[in-house]
């Protein structure tokens, strides 16, 4: 083939074929031409032991600038490329080069930059023993387009990989790189692999390193909890991501697994944040399975678990106010009306919040994140006020946290064309009494009936809908009434004397 040189091997294979075969066919079978064949039969050696010619077969068309013009060029920065160098040339010496000599520059500029080129980074192949080395990291995952009950779900992931074996671990982040992701995401997959390496190595994340300080150093909570794992800190260089390679690739092959996953699943759609968790767990099951040969060999080497985890959470006081709700890191919450004037201490975790009074967990509930767009997240329950809006169905018409108390959007379209058609009183009263049927245990099939009105385009009648999902029990009960006999009587009045 043209540009290729013919190899010592192809000469055997072209004389082995040609003792039973013609020329050509010895020739197409050895994958040189018929021309190279003949040349070959001519030849006293194998290529390989064949001096290099001296002479070329064209005239040079560079020769009368290559010296004077193109190697000063690339001496001032050898970046330059042989298209803008060409280009160059031509506005310098107009017609005398066309666009055929390009090629011809990209090959002298190769050969110049083997001699005289800057050097180039050379990358060291690691090797990593058994049970050393643990590296994690975070990745994006919105490019996945997951959606949580018809919503879309940005998030994050963060992966646990043993350098050694391969054996990773994968947590979905709703939050930013904060240290307490870090911190649940590391502790899960610890005790998932039921060991603890000799190092942990990540990129400079702020929640991990004070990237301010002149020299390296750890954050205190992140050292405080290497030290209770036992485990030894470190990170790439900044900027450096292939010294965190072993991590980095296995972001690419998990999105990628998991994509395909998705696809194969024929949807992207879960109905809750576990069901999508479970999904991915799966998914990453199915990569340890493939490395379960090495970690045979990995998990003897790995450090015993500490008795227990380290703290998970933060720890805040935070007040109920006459209004249900209480403010945590200026995300509001709702809370049972029973807590109103108490003074809590929330534990707020990586995913949710726990409520703590007189040593006793009295509230749980998952964690409000601000999205695009939003100054202030909020989370309110409508099971905890259903109770109060029952008594005070009036308030709700223009009670501020209304629209973040919907539990799903078709209630949110049923108030609006209530409102929009009904007078206020009995726009409350129905939506109200509509909010209490949810909280009675019947939000998602109320939900299926809202959206089959709305189709119909008809408001809904509360009582109707009461009657087909919670119909009162009409049935009588059976009443036994013993009458006790006389006697009893009697001894009560011998009792009595």
């Amino acid at each position: 083939m043209p540009g290729k040189r013919i190899t010592d091997h192809q000469v055997h294979k072209y004389k082995q074929h040609r003792n039973k075969l013609s020329q050509v066919a010895a020739a197409a079978k050895a994958g040189i031409s018929e021309r190279s064949a003949r040349r070959v039969e001519d030849a006293t050696a194998l290529p390989s032991q064949r001096a290099d010619r001296s002479w070329r077969t064209r005239e040079d068309p560079l020769s009368a600038v290559w010296d004077s013009e193109v190697v000063p060029l690339l001496q001032t920065d050898v970046r330059l490329n042989a298209v803008t160098l060409l280009e160059e040339l031509q506005r310098r010496y107009p017609g005398q080069w066309g666009h055929s000599v390009l090629r011809t520059l990209q090959r002298r500029m190769r050969l110049w930059r083997t001699k005289f080129g800057a050097e180039r980074e050379v990358y060291f192949a690691q090797e990593h023993p058994p049970g050393r080395m643990g590296l994690s990291d975070f990745t994006e995952a919105n490019d996945l387009q997951i959606e949580i009950d018809g919503a879309a779900f940005p998030h994050r992931l963060y992966q646990f990989a043993l350098a050694h074996s391969g054996w990773r671990h994968a947590t979905v982040i709703t939050t930013g790189e904060s240290f307490m992701a870090l911190s649940t995401g590391l502790q899960a997959a610890l005790w998932a692999l039921g060991g603890v390496p000799e190092e942990h190595r990540t990129d400079s994340l702020s929640a991990a390193f004070n990237n301010l300080a002149e020299q390296e150093e750890l954050t205190r909570r992140y050292a405080d909890l290497c030290r209770h794992y036992g485990l030894r800190a470190s990170r790439c260089n900044p900027g450096q991501s292939n010294e965190n390679g072993s991590i980095e690739s296995r972001h690419y092959s998990l999105k990628t697994a998991l994509d395909q996953a998705l696809r194969l699943r024929g949807s992207r759609r879960f109905d809750s944040c576990a069901d999508y968790e479970s999904f991915v767990d799966t998914i990453v099951q199915r990569f340890n399975i493939r490395a379960a040969k090495c970690m045979a060999v990995e998990r003897p080497m790995l450090k015993p678990l500490p008795v227990r985890r380290t703290a998970e959470f933060e720890e805040m006081p935070a007040r109920v106010s006459k209004y249900a709700i209480f403010t945590l890191k200026g995300v509001q919450y709702s809370a049972p009306s029973q807590l109103i004037g108490h003074r809590l201490m929330v534990r707020q975790y990586a995913q949710h919040i726990e409520c703590w009074l007189g040593g006793q967990c009295v509230l749980s509930m998952p964690r409000a994140f601000t999205r695009e767009g939003q100054r202030h997240a909020r989370s309110i329950d409508y099971r905890h006020l259903v109770g109060a809006l029952k008594r005070k169905p009036g308030a709700f018409a223009r009670w501020v946290l209304r629209d973040a108390a919907f539990p799903r959007a078709v209630y949110r379209q049923t108030w609006e064309r209530l409102a929009a058609a009904r007078p206020e009183r009995e726009a409350c009263k129905t939506m109200v009494g509509l909010l209490v049927l949810a909280a009675d245990g019947y939000e998602a099939q109320l939900a299926q009936e809202l959206e089959q009105l709305i189709e119909l385009d008809q408001l809904p009648d509360l009582h109707a809908l009461t009657q087909l999902l919670a119909p009162p029990n009409s049935a009588v009960p059976d009443v036994v009434v013993t009458l006790p006999t006389l006697a009893v009587y009697d001894e009560l009045i011998e009792v009595t004397l």
